[in-house]
């Protein structure tokens, strides 16, 4: 019988620190692992056969990524984003179809290179698929009745004529009980507590957790919030007809800037969809350094009284809007300034200065006229820090003003007391790993470390590491299940060339707010307790766990390397009037929380659960067929 790849048998794999940069900064596209002359599609999500047990999940959602029971495999199509990550750029770029390279790799009778309906295969996306691209409708049926770009309806055997419903019109536990409270929490953000700081809602758990410190995109775009009259949508990967339609209705024709990174055919793609809408306009951010990406998550939203930030981690398709942890900060209304004096109306935490700051490094002049709605602001009230990365090599101190040097001038400024966290972790979270080096002290537990780990008046010396990163096992059960590790890329090459990195990792758990099924695309950095009931900060931000988004040292630290755009907010004690935030979910009793304190909404549970010695890191391109997931689906990747 044919041997399956596992991860133990790759993470041995050789391979030197310098090797080819494209393979950890983009797409790793069908990773060689076999060596038989099938042509094999990119990544295969196949049903189990009868022959495999299907696993029980009690609570498992009924809109499922794939009908249960079906025995045919759904392919990994040609034209999905693989991932979200700095260190994956082609998102919307066609995958070809290549030959697999191992006869070891699995067995192939599980496997077919394609499942015809006519002349057309299956889209493993189904109703989640959000391509418009007509051709894509030529070669790909949608089996669960999801629409053509057009509107019409896809057609097949075992498709419904039924529209799939909103992931936002859906109630949190799949009935519609309960839908007015769950359907808009606009009225959320603006009675929001202090932090303004939400999860986004996830189809397919409790209500409880999507009642309260929760909100969708309709929600961030509601009419409830003010008469909008323009906006910005910045991000990695844009549906456009799916973003318009977020926006109520008498809002869709208003103006939109949406600022990408977009290269070659997906650049073409995005101009296409774009140029159906009189009313929206693109701008290209420079992407001048090999490699970098365009990953910054924002909105600008200007009303009749006023504009509002929007700084998040969800991309703009349907999917991050799902069945994901995703996190989203919204800040005040800030009310246009009484004078003229542009430089007036900033916080104490230069919000507003950081933010004119980043805008201006796009050197685009479609910006210009959000630069100056931004300096006509009054942002005083802006309590957020602002951690962005902009693609650059930068000297003196402009190093201080991008990446992990600025947080760490901003940790040393206003940041933790050494005395009170002197063995307090630090706690990395996110959702994509970069290369990031032979061993640890490369990048990692030196500069990187030493920057979480400042404090005010000082460097406090390294700190202890704690990196939460989903297991395979958190993948497996997840609500998406398999398919969640698409929007996971790290890859088995870059795994085998740093496996001290495996010693950090701690598993995904969000019992705190009913998330621990909810895969996590939201990426957060924090300095905790031992006993995980106090952070000394909270950073949420685009950032994943490369060199790419938070720049590394050259010429012996005189120099910061940054090839991507990042964006973040970090929350600071000193900013809110406290000495630290007690963590909280939604039934902490806030009467118990200490006087020099505030409750804060922390999105994972704390303190972090260390792998198990079976336990191994999601890795996106290797197969996974001895143990089916929530939805009955092995992974296999070709």
């Amino acid at each position: 019988m044919k041997r399956s790849v596992s991860v133990e048998d790759l993470f041995g794999t050789s391979g030197s620190d310098d090797a080819d940069l494209r393979e950890d900064t983009q797409n790793p596209q069908s990773p060689p692992l076999s060596t038989t002359k099938k042509r094999c599609s990119t990544l295969d999500v196949v049903a189990t056969n009868s022959r495999l047990e299907k696993p029980s999940f009690p609570d498992r959602d009924t809109t499922g990524f794939v009908q249960k029971g079906s025995t045919e495999p759904l392919e990994r199509i040609r034209g999905h984003e693989l991932s979200d990550s700095d260190d994956s750029v082609q998102s919307r770029k066609s995958v070809k179809s290549k030959k697999c390279q191992d006869s070891r790799e699995l067995p192939l009778e599980h496997i077919s290179s394609e499942h015809s309906h006519g002349k057309r295969r299956v889209c493993q996306y189904g109703k989640q698929c959000y391509r418009k691209n007509p051709d894509h409708f030529k070669e790909f049926i949608h089996p669960d009745g999801s629409l053509h770009f057009d509107g019409t309806v896809a057609s097949s055997s075992s498709s419904s004529s039924k529209k799939q419903p909103d992931s936002e019109e859906t109630s949190c536990t799949g009935v519609k009980s309960k839908m007015a409270d769950c359907h808009d929490n606009a009225r959320s953000i603006e009675e929001s507590d202090s932090f303004s700081f939400f999860l986004t809602k996830v189809q397919g758990i409790s209500y409880t957790y999507n009642h309260k410190g929760a909100i969708g995109i309709k929600d961030i775009l509601s009419q409830n919030l003010g008469n909008l009259q323009k906006s910005a949508q910045f991000n990695y990967k844009i549906d456009v007809p799916w973003l318009i339609s977020r926006y109520p209705e008498e809002f869709r024709n208003r103006p939109l800037l949406i600022v990408h990174g977009a290269k070659g055919e997906e650049k073409v793609e995005l101009q296409e969809e774009a140029s159906r809408y009189d009313n929206v306009r693109l701008c290209q951010a420079p992407l001048d350094i090999a490699y970098g990406t365009h990953h910054t998550k924002m909105m600008l939203l200007l009303y009749n009284n006023g504009l509002r930030v929007v700084i998040h981690t969800a991309n703009l398709v349907d999917g991050d809007w799902r069945q994901k942890t995703q996190g989203v900060w919204v800040s005040p209304l800030f009310p246009k300034l009484l004078t003229k004096e542009s430089a007036a109306g900033d916080s104490s935490t230069h919000f507003k200065r950081d933010l004119v700051e980043y805008l201006t490094a796009y050197r685009q002049k479609s910006l210009d006229e959000w630069i100056s709605t931004i300096q006509q602001s009054d942002m005083s009230s802006a309590k957020v820090v602002l951690i962005g990365s902009i693609p650059g090599r930068y000297v003196g101190d402009k190093k201080n003003h991008f990446g992990h040097l600025k947080l760490r001038k901003v940790l040393q400024e206003s940041g933790p007391e050494a005395a009170s966290v002197s063995d307090w972790p630090i706690i990395g979270q996110f959702s994509s790993v970069g290369s990031l080096g032979a061993s640890s002290d490369v990048w990692l537990t030196s500069e990187w470390l030493t920057s979480l780990s400042a404090g005010k008046g000082s460097l406090l010396g390294k700190a202890k590491l704690q990196l939460v990163y989903p297991s395979k096992e958190n993948v497996r059960h997840s609500l998406e299940g398999y398919p969640a590790g698409a929007a996971l890329p790290y890859s088995i090459r870059t795994a085998a060339r740093q496996p001290y990195f495996t010693s950090y990792l701690h598993q995904w758990k969000s019992d705190c707010r009913g998330r621990t099924r909810a895969s996590p695309h939201i990426k957060t950095y924090t300095r905790a307790s031992n006993d995980g009931t106090q952070i000394a900060w909270f950073l949420v931000t685009s950032a994943n766990m490369s060199k790419a988004a938070w720049g590394s040292l050259e010429k012996n630290g005189a120099q910061l390397f940054v090839r991507s755009y990042e964006l973040g907010v970090l929350f600071l004690p000193e900013h809110f009037g406290v000495k630290s935030f007690t963590v909280c979910g939604p039934t902490t009793d806030k009467q118990a929380v200490k006087l020099d304190s505030l409750p804060f909404p922390f999105p994972f549970d704390l303190p972090p659960v260390p792998y198990g010695k079976d336990d191994r890191p999601w890795i996106w391109d290797v197969p996974y067929l001895d143990k089916p997931d929530s939805n009955g689906n092995v992974w296999s990747p070709s």
